[in-house]
């Protein structure tokens, strides 16, 4: 079973090395780790965000463990050698269409959201977003109006299969939870919507035990916010998840717990192939000083081990293992606690 390791930038490296100590504590026999660079790291090393070797080290591994990009020093440079290109690079070149976004309150934490906590102690919903169409891979630009004016435009558009593939992973996961799916579009508005509306009714057919609900992407930001337990899975295109699961990281009440999962089509011997990293950035002004809180990137290290490992075992192990850390008042700063990221990454070995 074959791992790549990509820490990245600013607090990459430190919280990817938390959840590397995890993986191997688990001491599981056959798993093979290979480290890479990526981002502005391997910018200032090999001159492009990300290098053919370490696109080769990607396209080798059953799964991807990945840190963060983003450096400050690598801003002024052309768009297309930036940090952040190495992220949307690796989800093009390995067609990774599919963004699991979990969202969860741990118990004792409800005091951290923005949400009273007896509504935000009620989240436990999985949002699952399309990633590589819609208006940010449509065609875009700049025009001139008969007037004289500058205009730009963004296309948004989907195509039947790409709207019949994000939805069998969506009905999947909604089979392996509380089999409820609420599929959230603008279809009352937008020919786009409506497509994807009609493709996810007759994807539908084939999960008769899942229960399909559709919302209007306005309604759902204000359902999430208004009564967030009632959502298990959640379906929607790129733009609307983007915003949708960033507001329910909110929700949530820290950054620093959520991880995410990409998926592409590719199985793998013991599963689906994947990218899995924190949602958090790179963090470039507590970078190196033993701040960051490791746990997204742990339970990111879980989510590869169940997607794209088959262990699902070992994966409820590590979260079991996070929650009984929080639940000890093991906190980092980004929940009001003074724990460094070496002493959280101890704290969750130590319940392993």
């Amino acid at each position: 079973m074959k791992i790549a390791v990509l820490p990245g930038d600013g607090i990459g490296p430190e919280v990817t090395h938390e959840a590397v100590r995890v993986i191997e504590a688990l001491d599981l026999p056959g798993i093979e780790l290979k480290e890479a660079p990526v981002g502005g790291a391997a910018y200032k090393a090999y001159g492009h965000p990300l290098p053919p070797d370490t696109l080769d080290v990607a396209r080798a591994a059953d799964g991807i463990l990945f840190g963060a990009v983003g450096d400050p020093d690598c801003d002024s440079l052309e768009r297309n050698l930036r940090p952040e290109q190495a992220i949307l690079g690796l989800r093009k070149e390995l067609t990774l269409f599919a963004n699991l976004r979990p969202a969860r309150v741990f118990a004792g934490l409800e005091d951290f959201s923005a949400l009273k906590p007896e509504i935000a102690g009620a989240i436990d919903l999985l949002i699952v977003r399309e990633l590589n169409g819609d208006v940010y891979f449509g065609e875009k630009g700049f025009r001139e109006t008969e007037s004289g004016e500058r205009e730009g435009y963004d296309i948004m558009s989907y195509s039947e299969s790409e709207v019949r593939r994000i939805a069998h992973v969506a009905f999947r996961a909604a089979m392996g939870r509380g089999k409820r799916l609420c599929s959230v579009d603008k279809a009352n508005v937008l020919e786009t919507s409506q497509l994807w509306r009609d493709v996810v009714i007759e994807v539908a057919k084939e999960y008769p035990e899942v229960a399909l609900e559709h919302m209007y992407v306005d309604n759902a930001a204000m359902q999430l916010v208004r009564r967030p337990g009632q959502f298990d899975v959640v379906v929607t295109g790129n733009l609307f998840g983007d915003i949708l699961s960033d507001q329910a990281s909110m929700c949530v009440g820290s950054i620093g717990l959520l991880a995410s999962a990409s998926l592409g089509e590719r199985q793998t011997e013991y599963g689906t192939f994947g990218l899995y990293e924190p949602i958090h950035g790179s963090a470039p002004d507590i970078a190196g000083q033993g701040l960051a809180n490791p746990m997204a990137t742990i339970l990111s290290a879980a989510m590869l081990l169940r997607h794209s490992l088959g262990l699902d075992s070992h994966a409820d192990r590590i979260e079991a293992a996070v929650a009984g850390a929080l639940a000890a008042g093991v906190r980092g700063g980004d929940l009001g606690g003074k724990a460094g990221t070496k002493e959280i990454g101890d704290a969750v070995l130590s319940r392993l």
